[in-house]
């Protein structure tokens, strides 16, 4: 079998012009091509599609994400290009991958095998330069709160309460916490730092809730980046860099159109973590194929802990969007993961790791069926190695909570690989669909807190310090207290501790830091240690990424 780039650089690709006109009837003067084969869709013709009515919103998301890999872009390509195959209008909605990732940890996050998006190298790389616009964007508000300091500090900003820390798009542990300024006193005033990654910054979630140019500006003038010394909030509009933050951005916030490797269209646009922010693309690019196609298959970030239950509770309750149906993606050796299979023996049968890892799977799907109240299918990504006795007992599980189990293998068979899933999906579209939230915007933050902690983590309480518990007070108290919650935590488990697998109970979860994202409108409480500046590994995916007689060669 070959590689993920070498099936990709072998795709005979449609020129983008194509795709868009003959799949979603979109013409080329609306488009803004980078190259041939990508391109953004004006928003001024987005706009002309308000009066159409809505398709079906399918969302996927997955099991607790595991060393062995579950697949989940794999499967909502994999779907996309299946609903297509059955005669349906259906398009995809993916994030945009980090660079930080692609050279620490995942080498790529295009989809896999014959379920990918192209142009694979691009859209794992450099893109349409969004990235570097949110980056750009964040480092300029950054740029001017230090210089405002330097030139008088008329508006009183306290040195030791800014809020706002500066982006990189790269795993850098080194830049977590520094000193900036230092040199003299040309060079402004010294004072404490640190680095998020681009997708960890507030100007990355705000640019994916924002429906226009002036919502965009409107939410990022709202931005508070730190306090005077009588605890007033110092905004973004206040330093006037709001305008110009807009200005780099305002190409951006267009959505890029690429393709499948069955040259069918996808949106690809914006990229916020889940685990540390709200894992979705942006609302422009899902709301827009809503208009353009009769099915939508969006992806949320990681596991439905953290995907789904921000999916929903953020992007939904903002925007308005009901998703019809959910598919939870998981795998047999990852499920004997949570069982507590060393990730080297996961190939290997062990029914008995795997009777102990279901639960894992199973919460998820109790969550997504009777928490949020969205109809699911359990898709399993199926491997050679997987065993009959295995098949056969997660299906018997799946059976007895009453959701469609499919296997699927759309990784080494494109769409065909997942018709039966699609069959299920449209299928479960069919059925009324009444999401509920996890908590009401009426809730006290504390309470919203408690509430995904108790009914999505299954802890059994939060708890926080003194100092956290009266910031969460003071954010209620002057009128932040109808924001929804942004929980940042490990994706590895239900519970803040990375090493807890399968699902956990009767644990207590810690809210260590809370920070207010007033441009993006939700509160974020940091559980665990939890970094928002991820390190590279011992061996980085870079190390095997290259450029060999002409062509990129590692990514995967």
């Amino acid at each position: 079998m070959p590689s993920d780039i070498e099936i990709a650089q072998a795709a005979r690709l449609q020129r983008i012009s194509k795709v868009a006109l003959e799949k979603l009837g979109i013409a080329e003067e609306h488009l803004e091509p980078y190259g041939h084969y990508k391109a953004k869709v004006s928003l001024e013709y987005l706009e002309t599609l308000k009066g159409r009515k809505d398709g079906k919103l399918v969302l996927v998301t997955a099991m607790t994400p595991t060393p062995a890999g579950e697949g989940k872009t794999t499967t909502t390509v994999g779907l996309g290009d299946a609903l297509n195959q059955l005669g349906k209008r259906a398009m995809i909605c993916l994030r945009e991958p980090s660079l930080g990732p692609v050279f620490g940890i995942k080498g790529g996050a295009a989809g896999g095998g014959y379920a990918q998006v192209v142009p694979m190298e691009d859209i794992n790389l450099h893109f349409t330069g969004d990235f570097s616009a949110v980056g750009l964007a964040n480092n300029l508000l950054a740029a001017m709160i230090d210089n405002h300091i330097h030139h008088g500090n008329a508006l009183g900003i306290d040195p030791r309460r800014i809020q706002w820390r500066r982006a990189m798009d790269m795993n850098d542990r080194a830049l977590r916490d520094i000193v900036v300024s230092l040199g003299g006193t040309a060079n402004g005033y010294p004072r404490e730092d640190g680095f998020d990654i681009t997708v960890a910054s507030e100007v990355m979630a705000i640019f994916c809730l924002a429906t226009s140019h002036e919502d965009l500006k409107k939410r990022l003038g709202n931005i508070v980046v730190g306090y005077t010394r009588e605890q007033k909030p110092v905004t973004a509009r206040e330093l006037q860099a709001h305008g110009a933050m807009t200005v780099l951005l305002k190409d951006a916030l267009a959505p890029n159109l690429v393709q499948t490797l069955e040259n069918n269209p996808a949106f690809i646009h914006g990229g916020p973590f889940a685990n540390i922010a709200h894992g979705c693309n942006s609302a422009i690019a899902t709301r827009s194929a809503l208009k353009l196609v009769d099915y939508c298959v969006t992806e949320a970030g990681f596991g439905a802990d953290l995907g789904a239950e921000k999916f929903l509770d953020i992007k939904c309750r903002k925007t308005g969007m009901v998703p019809n149906a959910t598919v939870i993606v998981a795998t047999i050796r990852a499920l004997k993961y949570h069982g507590g299979v060393d990730v080297k023996e996961v190939n290997k049968e062990n029914v008995a790791a795997l009777d102990k890892g279901l639960v894992n799977l199973e919460q998820h799907v109790e969550n997504v069926t009777g928490v949020f109240n969205i109809p699911c299918v359990v898709a399993v990504n199926r491997f050679t190695f997987d065993t009959p006795a295995e098949i056969e007992l997660v299906q018997s599980r799946m059976k007895k909570l009453g959701v469609p189990f499919v296997l699927a293998t759309h990784w080494g068979d494109g769409g065909k690989g997942a018709a039966e899933l699609a069959r299920v999906v449209v299928e479960l579209c069919d059925k009324p669909s009444k999401p509920k939230f996890v908590y009401e915007d009426a809730d006290p933050l504390w309470e919203k807190m408690e509430k995904i902690a108790k009914k999505v983590y299954r802890a059994s309480e939060l708890t926080a310090d003194a100092k956290v518990r009266a910031q969460i007070r003071q954010l209620q108290d002057t009128g932040y207290g109808h924001y929804p919650i942004c929980m940042a935590k490990t994706q590895y488990s239900f519970s803040a501790d990375a090493k807890l697998r399968a699902a956990p109970s009767n644990y207590s979860i810690n809210v260590r830091e809370v920070r207010l994202a007033a441009g993006a409108e939700f509160v974020v409480p940091i559980l665990g240690d939890i970094m928002t500046m991820p390190g590279l590994s011992k061996v980085p995916a870079a190390t095997k990424i290259d450029f060999v007689d002409g062509k990129v060669v590692g990514l995967f």
